[in-house]
């Protein structure tokens, strides 16, 4: 199994550290094999665009996890595609196409389902946030008194207001 992007080569698979859009439209006409002779060019990038959509992130995409859900929505929509353009064709007299037809409807139905069970186990990794950020910020009052006399210090040009947690905390 070959691969591109950017990465080391581990017993003959490769380890992608990103991938760029243009690379992942190379792995997904690698995976579709001959179904590329029924899609445009133009629908690979419109997969992945449709895929950058309902995932939230962008290119070039930097994890695995990342790369294989962004990978496995863009396939979707070309399966999508597929089915749409095979709607149009499906006549009444001739039920040949029926068979195709259910098998990408229940294809897409069995990715959808997959990704949402992929966004309830991986909330973190599809909310775009580091995981210190999931707990909130605490903002104390920002008022400061000297202990000893009780002073206030609040406006004191050295006294910033504390934001927790922070990103090392």
């Amino acid at each position: 199994m070959g691969g591109t992007g950017t990465g080391t080569t581990v017993t003959g698979f490769v380890a992608v550290s990103s991938l760029t859009a243009s690379e992942l439209i190379v792995k997904l006409k690698e995976e579709v094999k001959t179904l590329t002779s029924y899609l445009a060019e133009t629908d690979y990038s419109n997969a992945i665009n449709d895929s950058m959509r309902d995932t939230g992130w962008s290119s070039p995409f930097t994890s695995a996890f990342k790369i294989y859900w962004t990978k496995e929505r863009a396939k979707r929509h070309l399966f999508f595609y597929l089915l749409s353009e095979s709607s149009v064709k499906f006549q009444y007299k001739t039920i040949h196409l029926e068979h195709k037809f259910q098998h990408l409807e229940k294809l897409i139905k069995k990715m959808d389902e997959d990704f949402v069970k992929a966004i309830e186990e991986n909330a973190a990794e599809f909310a775009g946030v580091d995981s210190f950020q999931l707990f909130g910020t605490y903002i104390n009052s920002g008022f400061i008194s000297e202990e000893q006399t009780g002073r206030d210090l609040t406006y004191d040009s050295e006294n910033l207001i504390d934001f927790s947690p922070k990103e090392n905390d």
